[in-house]
């Protein structure tokens, strides 16, 4: 089914709502997760005026979700995170305590396996994005001046404090399959700046990304496969963050493409297609556009310079998906008719004239926001940073930038 027309999402789940999350202030959060491999998704499903976790299995020839209600409805934006094994990771709050469990389906019922808890108070602690493998699960504590890394599952025990991070970090992405390299927001001295932590060698933290001295540089997403970031920085324009890209190891300056900035919408990136280990710039990336028709769906690629909008499929759980490594982009969405669906879209370059989609209500946008207009917005060349130099060490991410902003022009 093509529709060519925005769509806003339906039935959005509270954990969608906009925070201070890992893409900055006001960013919205994701109405459910998925696993690395995309092989499981997890979510708060409503029933009535409650809610309850829902695991889906999104591997098989055909999606289904499991519920797995507990003894009592969870509180809205309960965090969630499925594990490789098929259970689901379920992260509450009582009295000043995270309390986290495990769960799994019994038959009729719904198995608890308790972890233990971790004392902090209520808005500090947050999972990270689910890792690689699927066996471990981390969450970030920020305290006044120093965060904890917590191991919250996959352990011998209960949770354990892994690392103690100096300065205040959120965000969250994984830049190796082992799920041993982490990056991280580190705030200090006013300002934010992208750090690695090495979770193989006790916690050790260094720069990742550090355009200009008095800029905030974020990483948003990271694919380990080609190492293609994508980053959040204030620096071409003070005051203004914008999207850009680059790519670990790389000698080439960071980009900020001017097509990524649509007025007056916030764009999140939410997956990259795995697999292209030597070509990064043909990496497609999955954008969630929120404005003020409602949220849907663009693609783009380093190396094409344009967007392509898209509407997304009623009742998507906005903010999550996952791209197959030969290029489908897989979307979930739920609706009264359709309780758990996925829409498989194969999205061409953006010299192709045609969009095909496959799934309840996915197809062509306008640009911008808009309803009407070309399915594909291109740019002139793009803002880019300075060179900077490599880190020593192949096992080590390399510093994507370390070099004052620089005007220059790409190809």
């Amino acid at each position: 089914m093509t529709v060519c027309a925005v769509e806003p999402t339906a039935d959005r789940p509270p954990a969608g709502r906009k925070d201070g999350g890992p893409h900055g202030a006001g960013a919205p959060r994701a109405a459910c997760a998925i696993t690395a491999d995309g092989a499981y998704a997890a979510r708060l499903a409503p029933a009535g005026d409650c809610w309850y976790p829902e695991r889906w299995t999104l591997d098989g020839p055909e999606p289904y979700a499991v519920p797995l209600p507990g003894h009592q409805p969870e509180e809205p934006g309960t965090e969630l995170q499925p594990m490789g094994d098929g259970r689901v990771l379920v992260h509450r709050v009582a009295a000043g305590r995270h309390l986290f469990a495990l769960l799994y389906p019994t038959g009729p019922g719904t198995g608890e396996q308790h972890l233990g808890a971790v004392g902090c108070p209520e808005d500090a602690l947050r999972l990270l994005p689910p890792v690689p493998g699927g066996e471990r699960a981390y969450a970030l504590a920020v305290g006044p001046r120093t965060t904890a890394l917590w191991q919250v599952a996959g352990g011998a025990q209960g949770p354990v404090r892994v690392a103690e991070i100096p300065g205040r970090c959120s965000g969250g992405a994984w830049l190796d399959r082992a799920g041993r390299m982490l990056a991280v927001d580190r705030e200090t001295g006013g300002r934010t700046k992208a750090v690695v932590v090495d979770l193989g060698c006790g916690g050790e933290v260094s720069p990742l990304l550090q355009i200009a001295a008095d800029s905030d540089d974020r990483i948003l997403l990271a694919d380990p496969d080609s190492g293609l970031v994508l980053i959040h920085s204030d620096a071409p324009s003070p005051g203004q963050a914008q999207l850009g890209w680059g790519v670990l190891g790389s000698t080439l300056p960071v980009r900020f493409p001017r097509c990524l900035r649509i007025p007056e919408c916030t764009v999140t990136p939410f997956a990259v297609q795995p697999g292209q280990v030597l070509t990064p710039e043909r990496c497609a990336v999955a954008l969630r556009v929120d404005g003020a028709l409602g949220s849907w769906v663009a693609v783009w690629r380093p190396a094409e310079r344009a967007v392509r909008h898209l509407a997304a499929p009623e009742g998507w759980l906005a903010g999550a998906g996952v791209w197959t490594a030969d290029g489908e982009l897989r979307l979930p969405y739920a609706t009264r008719e359709s309780p758990c669906g996925v829409a498989r879209l194969t999205v061409p370059g953006a010299d192709a004239d045609t969009c095909a989609g496959q799934g309840e209500g996915a197809g062509e946008a306008g640009p911008s926001g808009g309803p009407e207009g070309a399915d594909a917005e291109r740019e002139g060349p793009d803002e880019t940073a300075g060179d900077g130099p490599a880190a020593p060490g192949p096992q080590r991410p390399v510093p994507l930038q370390q070099a004052p902003l620089a005007r220059l022009v790409t190809n």
